[in-house]
């Protein structure tokens, strides 16, 4: 059985003055008609029924999952009280999920990534879930085959192949590396064994918890006794409890470490959709290439990204600008200051 956990708990602040603590990125919609994780779960649905989809995120985005998502059970939306990283989160949704489904396995999805081609996507899925369940104590990570020397993202590196399935390669994982430099990065490219790490991985819970319990033995103990609680003390056990897990993401407390670990090599079209640039990539164009999202005028102007919520925006022989409008702020900038948004953001806030 194929349960989904999607994390969305972050606050997306390259997507600022769009993207606030009170509804990040997550909860948008940057690009199109429905915001990033309805996009997520929607493209889950011929795959996974919603009521093996759950959602870990924090207390103050409980209601926008709601909202947004009002087919998700309740009992699906597992709330953190506060930050601690991705392996304790993922950690304490895989003791929930096993109370609810037993040693199910759990594809681990982040809640703003773009995918173009979703048959694939669910397809490739399947596929690491058949590996799981056929391989104890195996995880299988999505790597992204590179198509540019890209330093926003972290890589895997991969070795001989496992077993095919289809006509998917099941590969063993040599090393994780993080985000590079640019020159790490075209060399990475060229040697043609590397993929990006997009964040997806297929798991079952006992391998979630005997691995967290192995490598973050803390976090396993405190987590036990939270969900040792009955169901009427759980929230009040969690809250008291939850502080002490160690603030540590997945890929650092766990992945690097573990033995048994695998990668397919995807191509069904994935992007993180990560800073304004993400946008611009997939948003349609005028033929000035400028991006205009609302009620937009770009006049004697070209490769401009402009948005606007309300107002109406006239942009008038500016060429490379950045215009966002909020409900607190209209930000005006040069595109080259889009990677320096969460800096831009301290000075102003």
């Amino acid at each position: 059985m194929l349960c989904a956990l999607i994390m969305a708990g972050g606050k997306g602040e390259r997507f600022w003055p769009l993207s606030t603590d009170e509804k990040p990125k997550q909860f948008l919609n940057l690009l199109g008609n429905e915001t990033m994780i309805q996009m997520t779960v929607k493209r889950l649905e011929e795959l996974i029924p919603i009521e093996r989809v759950f959602v870990v995120t924090a207390k103050r985005y409980v209601e926008l999952v709601r909202e947004q998502l009002p087919n998700l059970p309740e009992r699906n939306i597992i709330v953190e009280p506060v930050g601690k990283n991705t392996a304790p989160c993922i950690a304490l949704s895989a003791f929930i999920i096993n109370k609810c489904y037993g040693d199910a396995s759990i594809v681990v999805l982040p809640s703003d990534h773009l995918i173009v081609d979703e048959n694939k996507f669910r397809k490739t899925i399947d596929m690491a879930n058949e590996f799981v369940e056929n391989c104890d104590s195996a995880i299988v990570t999505l790597g992204m085959r590179p198509d540019r020397p890209e330093t926003g993202y972290g890589y895997i590196k991969y070795s001989e192949i496992e077993k095919t399935l289809d006509e998917f390669e099941i590969r063993k994982v040599d090393k994780f590396e993080e985000k590079p430099d640019l020159d790490k990065a075209k060399r990475y490219l060229s040697e043609g064994n590397f993929l990006w790490n997009g964040g997806m991985f297929v798991w079952k819970c006992s391998t979630v918890l005997n691995l967290t319990k192995e490598y973050l033995c803390n976090t396993y103990e405190v987590l036990s006794e939270i969900a040792a609680a009955s169901e009427e003390e759980f929230n009040k056990v969690l809250e008291s409890k939850y502080h002490q897990v160690d603030s540590v993401s997945v890929d650092y407390g766990i992945m690097e470490k573990a033995k048994n670990i695998y990668v397919i090599p995807a191509d069904f079209g994935w992007d993180d959709i990560g800073t304004w640039y993400s946008v611009e990539r997939y948003r349609e164009k005028d033929d000035n290439n400028n991006v205009c999202v609302g009620d937009i005028k770009n006049i004697e102007g070209s490769n401009n990204i402009v948005v606007s919520k309300e107002k109406p925006i006239v942009v008038v022989g500016l060429d490379d600008v950045f215009v966002v409008e909020s409900d607190d702020i209209i930000f005006v900038g040069k595109k080259e200051d889009i990677e320096r948004i969460k800096e831009i953001k301290k000075k102003v806030c």
